[in-house]
């Protein structure tokens, strides 16, 4: 059976490297303009970003790649390179991308060149590998968030029986055992099985956390008002101690009945006035209490 040659498949495997130079997709589907490695020079007078050609992005099987399912495919950025091939054969205009290259760039953006960021952020940092720096750990080149985490820790909070304090950043990674997903906005989640020191780290760049180490501590901050809503039972089991030191006020409102049962003894300070209204209601008290001494 005689092949027609210009069929997909049949046409010949063109693959090529390139630099992503707009991710602004009018279409949202997550594609991109590549510059390819010897199919496009680098002056933009001759070819501009405009004009290069939208890249599809290949998706990996966990991602259902239909109807908003899986992950979104808008995960390139201006900067990146990228490999792919060219579906069309050697016509090289519908170009698909199968992956990202990280590397290690010795210079920053130059925007009047191609094959570079045109907006000029990216790569933030020259002399050291793309691989995020909370999974390569390198202590003279300290990732932002984690500086930050440790500046923000809270010691020596004054509660009713002595001081207590947030515990150390539970970080000791070790390459190639901390996982990281990172966002350019600074959005971080880890999964280090690292020895010893395996956690998982979900953070917002605004600085709300929450973390699980190694030991099982569960560490959680919020940095601005936090909301729980619970639609139907909540139960809390703790087997040690509870601590709260609230700087603010406490109001507690209940519309059905408060109960308290207390096994040994309750003790309250008051610096102020103490307020109780009763209405209607029964109180017992185990012990005689003479209200005029």
């Amino acid at each position: 059976m005689a092949i027609d040659k210009n069929f997909m498949g049949y046409n010949g495997f063109v693959w090529f490297y390139g630099v992503v130079e707009d991710r602004n997709d009018p279409e949202y589907l997550g594609r991109v303009r590549v510059r390819a490695i010897g199919l496009h020079t680098d002056n933009k007078d001759k070819i501009a970003t405009a004009d290069l050609p939208w890249a599809t992005v290949v998706l990996p099987v966990t991602s259902a790649g239909i109807s908003g399912l899986g992950s979104s495919p808008a995960a390139l950025l201006e900067g990146s390179w990228v490999f792919g091939y060219f579906r069309d054969g050697e016509r090289c205009q519908e170009p698909v991308i199968l992956g990202s290259v990280p590397g290690r760039p010795t210079v920053a953006a130059d925007t009047s060149l191609g094959f570079n960021d045109p907006n000029g952020v990216y790569p933030k940092f020259t002399d050291e590998p793309d691989t995020n720096r909370l999974a390569v750990n390198n202590t003279d080149k300290e990732a932002a968030s984690l500086t930050a985490r440790k500046e923000a820790r809270l010691t020596n909070i004054q509660g009713v029986n002595g001081t207590w304090s947030q515990p150390e950043i539970d970080y000791n990674a070790v390459y190639p055992y901390n996982k990281v997903y990172e966002t350019e906005n600074g959005h971080i989640l880890e999964f280090d099985d690292t020895a010893n020191a395996k956690r998982i780290h979900l953070r917002h760049a605004n600085g709300s956390s929450i973390e699980m180490t190694e030991n099982g501590d569960t560490i959680e901050i919020t940095s601005n008002d936090r909301y729980i809503l619970v639609t139907k039972d909540n139960k809390v089991y703790i087997k040690g101690t509870k601590d709260v030191v609230i700087d603010g006020d406490y109001n507690l409102k209940v519309n059905g009945n408060y109960n308290v049962e207390i096994a040994k003894n309750k003790s309250e300070i008051i610096g102020g006035t103490k307020t109780s209204t009763t209405e209607g209601a029964v109180v017992h008290i185990g012990k005689t209490i003479d209200l005029n001494p």
